[in-house]
C-alpha cells in the first residue's frame, strides 16, 4: 500500500470540509477482537459498559488510565469516512486506522465541541475531552506524512484522525443509519 504525500492529501480539504454538518450517514463499522484484528461488520451494537459488543476495548485496557484500566473516554472512536475514504477505497485497509465507526459527518471541534452530543442509528454518544491523535500503527500502516497532516493545525481543527467518545445509551448500529449532532 503506497502512502499519499502532503500535496496529495490536500487536494481532498475541500471534500472533507463538505462533511454534512448536522445529519449524515455511519459508513463503516469495525471490531476489534483482538489486538491486530478487525472485522469489518455490516452492524453492531453499542453498549454504555463494553462500547462496542465484541470489540476488545475493555479487556484491552489503557495505557493512559493510572491503574491500566480501559478509558471510558476512549470507549468508542469515530473517524471521518470522507478522511478514510481519501486513504483507500477498500473498506478492509480503511478498518487499518483502528477506529470503529466511519461518519459521513462533520467532526470539527467547531461542529461537535467536547461534550456534544450524536445519535447513531439507536445509540448515544457523548464527544470525549480526550483527543485522538493515533500510534505507530497509524504512521506504519498510512506513513508519517498522513500522520502530520491529520495531526497538524488544519486536521486537528477538523479532527481528521477522528475522536473519542463515550457510549451514553446503547443501541444498534448499522451501516447506513443517520448520524445526527444533537
Amino acid at each position: 500500500m503506497g502512502h499519499l504525500s502532503t500535496a496529495e492529501l490536500e487536494r481532498h480539504l475541500d471534500h472533507l470540509r463538505a462533511a454534512p454538518k448536522v445529519e449524515g450517514t455511519l459508513g463503516l463499522v469495525v471490531r476489534r477482537p483482538a489486538v491486530r484484528a478487525r472485522e469489518v461488520v455490516p452492524e453492531g451494537v453499542l453498549d454504555a459498559e463494553v462500547g462496542l459488543v465484541g470489540d476488545n476495548w475493555l479487556i484491552r485496557g489503557s495505557r493512559s488510565t493510572s491503574d491500566g484500566s480501559a478509558n471510558p473516554e476512549a470507549q468508542v472512536t469515530v473517524m471521518s469516512h470522507r478522511m478514510v475514504g481519501v486513504l483507500s477505497d477498500d473498506p478492509e485497509v480503511q478498518a487499518l486506522t483502528g477506529d470503529q465507526l466511519y461518519v459521513d459527518l462533520d467532526l470539527s471541534v467547531t461542529n461537535l465541541p467536547v461534550g456534544a452530543r450524536i445519535t447513531v442509528g439507536d445509540a448515544l454518544l457523548q464527544i470525549s475531552a480526550k483527543p485522538h491523535t493515533g500510534c505507530a500503527k497509524f504512521v506504519d500502516r498510512f506513513g508519517p506524512e498522513v500522520m502530520r497532516f491529520v495531526n497538524g493545525r488544519v486536521g486537528r481543527e477538523l479532527r481528521l484522525r477522528g475522536l473519542n467518545t463515550s457510549v451514553v445509551s446503547g443501541g444498534a448500529v448499522r451501516v447506513g443509519d443517520a448520524v445526527r449532532r444533537l
